[in-house]
């Protein structure tokens, strides 16, 4: 059993060191090599297509993007172990865990380029979409959660959030409902060590975020982000619980962003080089390389094949992507309204029509 704490001494939970060497005995379930390679390959391909968004913005063919670098192991691992009939809130930060729930690649560059289609394809069944305002997403966690206990549906809400929303009031709302009404929701901090230019040390003084969720009465716990065997001990065992109705729980994950904020920051400006060339002996991918390696369940032939393998997802995405029409200007009209005004309806007419003489004229049809 996980030992979760309502007092101020938080457990802490790893089970690979930095080099994917176990440091206490292994939980069964890691005798099977299945589950691991699905956790490597979800992160791998992630990473690949992180890297291609970032080109793809600095080339003018995208929007601003919010790179996971360094956290892909998060979100794999609760995008997976998440039943198809729970729902995902997530952040903007979510890319393994949005793919491993089955949304394409090429939806999230879609999203990202400035198109909402990409948040409503069904592949995302009922999970909520991306949330870019800071911690608004705890609340709407809390309504969802609160829908499953009112129906009596053995289902679980897991909201995922960063650091910097700790710090809203949002999140301390969110958790006192959750606590009061002893809901089915699972919050699970990417402490990823800074708010865009924010570190960790001056966003709050508490010893550690997970901290927070003890005020609410909340079991709370700490876990190694970059360990894929720690975070799935913890948060599917946290999703176990909730899901037998004996209430939420706080997940702090601990990692670094090793890239910046977003394709809009420049973190050089505010943290070292030292600090970030530490930050990367830690990332998860190569731990748990080296761990698959070790068990000799993982060689460079396989390696190669899984690079290929994720260029192949990762260029059908991009070209998917680019080459999706534009949404039609009616949907600058549409979906307001149950009944649309009348002076809509003409302002809709008349956007229409523009468009289409537009569309002439650069045609030069005259």
């Amino acid at each position: 059993m996980i030992p979760y704490s309502s007092s101020l001494n938080i457990p802490f939970i790893q089970y690979l060191d930095a080099n994917g060497e176990a440091i206490q005995q292994l939980p069964d379930w890691v005798n099977e090599k299945s589950p691991l390679i699905q956790y490597y390959r979800a992160m791998v391909i992630s990473r690949q297509g992180d890297q291609k968004a970032i080109a793809l913005q600095r080339t003018g063919k995208m929007g601003t993007f919010p790179s996971c670098l360094g956290q892909e192991a998060i979100s794999a691992v609760y995008g997976s172990v998440l039943n198809k009939e729970d729902v995902l809130i997530p952040y903007y930060r979510d890319l393994s865990g949005l793919m491993a729930r089955g949304v394409s690649l090429s939806d999230v560059y879609l999203y990202w380029g400035g198109d909402e289609r990409g948040n409503s394809s069904p592949a995302w069944h009922q999970d909520l979409p991306h949330c870019v305002p800071i911690a608004t997403q705890t609340s709407h966690a809390v309504g969802v959660a609160s829908a499953f206990k009112i129906r009596q549906e053995a289902r679980v809400a897991l909201c995922a959030l960063g650091d910097g929303a700790t710090s809203k009031g949002d999140f301390s709302e969110a958790l006192n409902l959750a606590g009061v009404w002893q809901l089915p929701v699972v919050f699970v901090i990417n402490n990823n060590q800074w708010a865009i230019s924010v570190s960790r040390a001056i966003q709050s003084g508490a010893p550690t975020l997970a901290q927070k969720g003890i005020a609410a009465g909340l079991p709370s716990i700490q876990v190694d982000g970059n360990d894929v065997l720690a975070l799935h001990e913890v948060i599917k065992e946290s999703i176990d619980r909730a899901r037998r109705g004996k209430g939420a729980t706080v997940i702090e994950a601990i990692s670094y962003r090793l890239c910046d904020h977003t394709t809009a920051d420049d973190a050089s400006r505010y943290r070292s080089s030292e600090e970030l060339k530490e930050a990367w002996q830690k990332e998860p991918i190569k731990r748990l390389r080296n761990f698959l390696y070790h068990r000799g369940w993982w060689d460079e032939k396989k390696e190669q094949m899984l690079k290929k393998e994720a260029e192949t997802i990762v260029e059908k995405a991009v070209k998917t992507y680019l080459n999706t029409p534009l949404p039609s200007v009616a949907d600058l009209f549409d979906y307001h309204y149950a009944s649309t005004p009348k002076n809509l309806i003409e302002q809709k007419q008349k956007a229409i029509q523009r468009a289409e003489d537009r569309a002439k004229y650069n045609k030069g049809v005259h």
